[in-house]
């Protein structure tokens, strides 16, 4: 499949076809994996073949094939599938870093991120240092000869701040050390880490790769020596991996990814171009639009900031609660990256718990909305925004 285009390899690649000769791809729904003799199951335990399974946790046909489809979109050697976004961070981050290491990360980050990064992998002794992921400055302060681990999110949820990929990446792998990219918002249809280096790509694939609002999903993208080294080695023993029917739905849901996610692309960026310089708003934020402070940056990095916008509206709380409660086909969610446009206000919902000291500093204010676009007819959207507007 290396010859041909993503879109391509998005509905061919990776397929494992049992005996039956099957169009669709199986659905394997087992635990474990019978031997034709005690000879067979000893070799295998010793060292599986590529098409050799033991138990669900290590690996399964099913899962083989999304983690095979995902990697080639990727770009990368290989890929693990895990059961959430939160499980394929946890495991990464965990896997790679131990007592007395020192990881570096942007402070832009979900709220689950900075709980890993500030109290599980903290309680266990690594040395945290948080810093503005738009400052190159900053990051090469706090870079040091005993960092083991670099940490960001590509483009921050939910204020959209772009971290300057290439800068970062070159700083970390100068000390010997691993840089991880939370790629939810850039897309895996936009993604450039692995061309810009990163070590490791994770994802929430209920965003994007599921997109329709079914299954939890997650992976970690990377080269073959890590994903089948300790990352495999962390996720099968502490039960990370995915299970095949998520796996199964995620790997249907690749075919039509690339149609997806280029016409969410398309009709975000109507979207920011019909509110730009509304009155009722402070601002609009998407990284690929002139009026975005960092575009030169973003667009330098990819054609498209992806499905996802981000705008304040003026007088606070009241005000913003009086725009989604008019909202008539925007659906009013903590989601994103869904076939149905979602709205989002992310102080009350899903930054609530941060200290307002915290929100304050991310500029995550009682009138910030993050809006996901979906497949909708985009002026019907617009529509939609600019009568809910009317009522504020």
């Amino acid at each position: 499949m290396a010859n041909f285009s993503k879109r391509t390899q998005m509905v061919h690649g990776g397929i494992r076809r049992s005996q039956y000769g099957e169009l669709s791809e199986a659905m394997f729904m087992t635990q474990a994996f019978v031997y034709p003799n005690a000879e067979a199951a000893e070799a295998r335990f010793v060292k599986a073949g590529e098409d050799e399974f033991i138990y669900a946790r290590y690996g399964n046909p099913t899962n083989r094939m999304f983690e095979d489809r995902l990697a080639m979109l990727e770009g990368t050697e290989d890929a693990f599938a895990c059961t959430s976004g939160m499980a394929a961070v946890n495991g990464a981050l965990m896997a790679l870093t131990k007592a007395g290491d020192h990881v570096v990360s942007s402070r832009a980050l979900f709220g689950s991120c900075l709980y890993i990064l500030e109290e599980v992998l903290a309680r266990f002794g690594v040395e945290i240092t948080l810093v503005d992921g738009t400052d190159n400055a900053a990051w090469e302060a706090a870079i040091r000869p005993d960092t083991r681990l670099v940490f960001f999110e590509s483009i921050s949820n939910p204020t959209l701040e772009v971290v300057d990929m290439a800068h970062v990446v070159s700083l970390a792998h100068a000390v010997g050390a691993l840089v991880v990219a939370d790629n939810a918002m850039v897309t895996p249809v936009y993604s450039y880490a692995a061309k810009m280096g990163a070590d490791l790509v994770v994802y929430s694939t209920t965003k994007h790769v599921d997109g329709q609002g079914r299954m939890l999903g997650g992976a970690i993208c990377g080269s073959r020596e890590l994903i089948r080294g300790p990352i495999e080695a962390y996720m099968k023993h502490t039960g990370g991996a995915i299970n095949p029917f998520a796996a199964w739905t995620h790997l249907k849901a690749l075919e039509t990814i690339d149609l997806r996610v280029r016409a969410q692309s398309d009709s975000a960026l109507k979207v920011v171009e019909a509110l730009s310089g509304h009155e009722k708003l402070s601002f609009v934020n998407y990284p690929t639009h002139p009026s975005h402070p960092q575009y030169d940056l973003a667009i330098a990095q990819a054609p498209s900031a992806g499905t996802v916008l981000a705008f304040e509206v003026k007088g606070g709380k009241e005000a913003c609660f009086t725009f989604l409660n008019a909202l008539e086909i925007f659906i009013i969610s903590n989601n994103f990256a869904d076939a149905k446009s979602i709205a989002t206000h992310p102080a009350t919902t899903t930054h609530q718990r941060l200290p307002q000291d915290q929100k304050d500093l991310l500029g995550i204010s009682d009138g910030l909305v993050r809006l996901s676009v979906g497949l909708e007819d985009p002026s019907d959207l617009i529509g939609d925004l600019m009568q809910a507007l009317d009522r504020v």
